[in-house]
């Protein structure tokens, strides 16, 4: 750890980066703080991850939190997404699905999303009659959608390139809107802060222990607690970030004020996503001591 501290601070010896795409927000009031070129519609590698990983929750909040059902890996799953399985995960394997959850989350696992989709998608809602995975996709969409996220278009549950056809993608903007519905509700923060986590895999009569490690190098560096990498050849390297900073309080009279201090940091299409995304958030949080040194002025028209 020391070793990947004193390499991160190496980085800025030769001055700061900034990605053509990318944006930092107040999480508490959804203030961008600055934005470069984030309304632009770009493939976002596995960040689609975390809009799979909303509906999830969303559905399990709705029945009541049971994310210990199990499901089980289908053929689907292991021929759609190009041999990419880091887990090594089998059709018939049989994981919980906050397991895999935090497959998807940490791990960033193709067929675990497709799992998970494939089994959401068999309880949901499903009345234009889709098969199960566009089902779940299908409601990626419409929480986009009812999140204003114009500028976002899932076709599957992984965010895996496709080799023909319309491309899915999303913006820096639309990415960081999700990010802060995801942080208003219990849960996402818990799995995407973790650097490790053990899960337990079914394979037939045997119980596979397996040691998922997270794939934003970022955790704990500057107060990072989150949230998810993606890279695909034609994305790029892309990442969203929060860092956390202790509350500000403020004494009047005999009230107490609390504010919260979260940024959100999401950067599209770059070239090297720790130290661009790193650079972003020490740079992020430059810019809000700036705007809360001032009262944190409101302006609508400069807010998500």
């Amino acid at each position: 750890m020391r070793f990947l501290y004193s390499l991160l601070a190496g980085f800025f010896l030769v001055g700061s980066l900034r990605a053509e795409r990318s944006i930092i927000v107040d999480n508490q009031t959804g203030r961008i703080l600055e934005d470069i070129g984030a309304n632009r519609r770009v493939p976002v590698a596995s960040l689609t991850k975390l809009a799979l990983a909303m509906v999830t929750l969303d559905w399990s909040e709705l029945k009541g939190g049971n994310l210990d059902q199990t499901a089980t890996v289908p053929e689907v799953a292991i021929t759609t997404t190009g041999g990419i399985n880091p887990l090594h995960l089998q059709a018939g394997d049989v994981l919980t699905l906050r397991d895999l959850l935090f497959a998807c989350l940490l791990a960033s696992d193709n067929v675990a999303a497709v799992t998970l989709a494939n089994h959401l998608g068999s309880a949901l809602p499903n009345p234009t009659g889709l098969d199960p995975v566009g089902n779940t996709v299908s409601q990626m969409n419409a929480l986009a959608h009812a999140l204003g996220m114009h500028h976002t278009l899932f076709l599957n549950p992984h965010g895996l390139d496709v080799s023909e056809g319309a491309e899915p993608g999303s913006s820096a903007a639309d990415l960081a809107r999700l990010t802060r519905y995801g942080y208003s509700k219990p849960g996402l923060e818990f799995y995407v802060s973790q650097p490790t986590r053990q899960i337990h895999v079914q394979r037939g009569a045997s119980s596979l222990s397996v040691v998922l490690n997270n794939t934003n190098k970022l955790l704990g560096v500057d107060h990072i607690d989150g949230v998810k990498t993606g890279r695909t050849s034609r994305a790029g390297d892309c990442i969203i970030l929060t860092s956390e900073h202790t509350p500000e309080v403020k004494h009047e009279g005999d009230t107490v004020l609390t504010t919260p201090r979260r940024i959100i940091v999401v950067l599209l299409d770059g070239t090297n996503r720790e130290q661009e995304g790193l650079s972003l958030v020490r740079h992020g949080w430059d810019l809000y001591n700036a705007w809360a040194a001032k009262g944190r002025p409101a302006k609508t028209s400069n807010s998500l």
